[in-house]
């Protein structure tokens, strides 16, 4: 088995040098806690992901989970694990200490939950979705059903789900047919969701699903959905699981990766039983759950960098043991000339700093997003908070989709560096390429979430979400414009930001001139190019902070150093990550650029072979 591989060194440094993680503690909510509290919660969570999720992440993918007569078992080593990770208190340690959470900040969370899905994110998703069904109970549930339900899931003695997805209506939540019945204090639920996530397993005694669905006589489309909560068993008198609800599951899906979480159909009322309780007011079931769902987006980003992250470290690992080939330089070749590690091949060197930079980037950008959903929580401006809000609300889907899309070339990439031993099983590249592949698919596809981005995120509050980020963006760029290594890459910066400022324009355009068809075929484009320009500028912030460590001099001395010294190359690397990024990936924003400023349309106006 390979070691575990993840950057606990970048992690810090995003956490306690670029984003101040310690600055948290002044803060109301967290004055109670210290840096070094924060460190050792992270500490104790990386070590529990080495030694305890990454040793059955292999296994668990061989085994799979299995279905049999309507019920579903999860591999026996994934078991074992589920109750020490409960018992350590990691389903929720960012949420309420009032019902069971550790009360701890967003941001520290998001690097915890790196390491455990980096470890095993097969496993790390049902402690995911239990996590979220259980914020949505605590916000929007009445008294008794937080009472019953939220401490139990936020300690993970039960679990949750979230219920969706039904044949018909895929992302389209419209067209839900689940059927809600009045019946005394609650309702007869009746039909059948698809992909459910852990929606049934053997990790805890009960399973609690929030479902969408319309109540009887409820108005068409989206404003007619209600939201309920269904137990797989119903509550005795003394709140304990009882009698099986009307709840089956119907099959699991045999998928590409992420074999060992069931991804079930669900079937709600075959025999009429099926009882739920309305969770908030009715037919507003769409903006109850879509809390869930912006949580689950970033969680599902954060999913992309995690394992993107995993990959890049085993390719590098690898890359520093496997020898083959001599030196390109000169020919003919030198006699006796002895083979190279293939870290020292120009191509190999391009992938691994390519990986970094991406993966570097990825973090930067979902952490940042995470210390921004504290201060819109906790911030004691109310300005502040509500700016620091739609911050979060304009990055989410790019945090979710970019990573997620970016994150599937990382692992591609590391394949590459592995060559032949990459398409093996031995090696765990190519379980990292199938298992990374569904986070592009689920909580929204990501061409939904370039949809929501321009359609949506980009014309709130007439625009003032996107001004408010490139405001930040130009006054950053200001400011390093004469730095001695940073001001020139800060120019072609620049460059970009200008340009996404004007393809913004072109698309806001075309949603005014009521051509929305074209503002949505160039949306995943665009959403690309954004998250090239973001990631582009949290990696020279990260490059501003490097340098200063580094003290006086020029890449040329700072390279001297990073020989010599640990700490020197890690703040090195970050300077030609740093770069890497801004001459290799930022222009692929120019190309995007240009596909959105052509108006081309050939892709509406094709005519298709009609094949069915």
């Amino acid at each position: 088995m390979a070691e575990f591989r993840f950057d606990k060194r970048d992690v810090e440094f995003v956490l306690f040098e670029q984003l101040k993680l310690d600055e948290m503690c002044k803060l109301d909510k967290f004055k109670e806690h210290d840096a070094e509290t924060f460190k050792s919660t992270f500490g104790t969570v990386f070590d529990f992901a080495r030694e305890k999720l990454w040793p059955i992440n292999a296994e668990s993918d061989r085994i799979g989970a299995k279905f049999e007569a309507g019920n579903v078992t999860v591999p026996e080593c994934q078991k074992k694990v589920y109750r020490s990770y409960c018992e350590n208190g990691f389903v929720a340690i960012s949420n309420s200490p009032e019902w069971g959470g550790m009360g701890l900040p967003e941001l520290l969370a998001t690097a915890c939950n790196e390491a455990l899905s980096a470890a095993c994110m097969a496993f790390n998703l049902t402690p995911m979705l239990t996590r979220g069904a259980a914020h949505i109970i605590e916000n929007h549930g009445a008294d008794w059903m937080k009472k019953l339900y939220v401490g139990k899931m936020y300690t993970g003695e039960w679990c949750g789900t979230m219920c969706l997805t039904e044949p018909q209506a895929g992302s389209d939540l419209a067209a839900v047919k689940t059927k809600a019945k009045r019946d005394g204090d609650g309702f007869l639920i009746e039909g059948t969701k698809i992909f459910i996530s852990s929606g049934e397993h053997d990790f805890a005694p009960q399973i609690v699903h929030p479902v969408l669905a319309r109540i009887e006589g409820a108005p068409s489309g989206i404003k007619g959905i209600s939201l309920f909560l269904v137990p797989k068993f119903l509550p005795g008198a003394d709140g304990a699981p009882g009698e099986r609800n009307d709840v089956q599951c119907g099959n699991i899906e045999h998928k590409m990766g992420i074999k060992s979480s069931p991804t079930c159909t669900l079937n709600f009322g075959e025999n009429g039983r099926c009882r739920g309780w309305l969770i908030g007011q009715e037919n507003s079931g769409i903006v109850y759950m879509f809390q869930m769902m912006n949580e689950a987006r970033l969680d599902v980003g954060l999913q992309g960098l995690a394992v993107a992250g995993a990959a890049y470290m085993q390719a590098l690992a690898y890359s520093q043991e496997r020898v083959q080939g001599l030196s390109l330089k000169g020919a003919p070749r030198e006699p006796g000339a002895k083979p190279l590690t293939i870290i020292c091949h120009p191509d190999i060197r391009r992938m691994l700093l390519g990986m970094k930079a991406q993966v570097e980037g990825m973090r930067a950008l979902i952490y940042h997003t995470a210390r921004n959903i504290d201060l819109a929580h906790h911030h004691p401006d109310p300005e502040e908070r509500m700016r620091r809000d739609g911050l979060v609300q304009l990055l989410t889907p790019i945090c979710k989709a970019y990573c997620t899309d970016m994150g599937f070339r990382v692992t591609e990439d590391a394949i590459q560096v592995h060559g032949g031993y990459g398409y093996c099983q031995e090696y765990p590249a190519e379980q990292f390429c199938r298992d990374i592949k569904i986070c592009s698919i689920y909580e929204g596809a990501n061409g939904i979430q370039a949809l929501d981005l321009v359609g949506r995120k980009l014309t709130m509050a007439g625009g003032a979400l996107f001004k408010a980020y490139v405001g930040e963006l130009a006054a950053f760029i200001d400011a390093q414009s004469a730095h001695p290594l940073i001001g020139g890459p800060a120019k072609r910066l620049a460059q970009s930001c200008d340009r996404l400022v004007k393809c913004t324009m072109a698309v806001g355009k075309a949603l005014q001139e009521n051509d929305q068809h074209y503002a949505f075929l160039v949306s995943t484009p665009y959403l690309r190019m954004f998250g090239d320009v973001a990631c582009a500028a949290l990696l020279l912030e990260q490059a501003v902070t490097a340098a200063a460590k580094l003290g006086p001099g020029d890449m040329a001395s700072f390279k001297a150093k990073a020989e010599a010294d640990e700490n020197a190359r890690f703040y090195y690397d970050k300077l030609c990550a740093a770069q890497f990024f801004v001459h290799n990936h930022l222009p692929r924003s120019d190309a995007y650029a240009d596909t959105i400023l052509s108006g081309d349309r050939s892709a509406l106006e094709a005519q298709f072979p009609q094949l069915v």
